[in-house]
């Protein structure tokens, strides 16, 4: 093989490699963000739950407790 022949093998190789790993960065970054929004979810759910709970005063919503709480800090 002549010397053409062999970078042009080489530069498809390293295209193959290179969209191989961008296949598989995508799916870890995807995988990553599907688990933190599920992760993100059910905390606020849980923190929604506890201030409905323990610190709304008798008529006040989940976000107006949320925001009189975030005032005094």
């Amino acid at each position: 093989m002549s010397d053409s022949k062999l970078k042009k093998v080489n530069e498809k190789i390293a295209e193959g490699v290179t969209s191989g790993y961008k296949k598989i960065e995508d799916g870890v970054v995807g995988g990553y963000k599907k688990i933190e929004g599920g992760v993100v979810g059910a905390y606020k759910k849980v923190e929604d739950g506890f201030v409905d709970k323990f610190l709304t005063h008798e008529g006040e919503s989940v976000e107006d407790a949320k925001k009189r709480l975030a005032e005094k800090h």
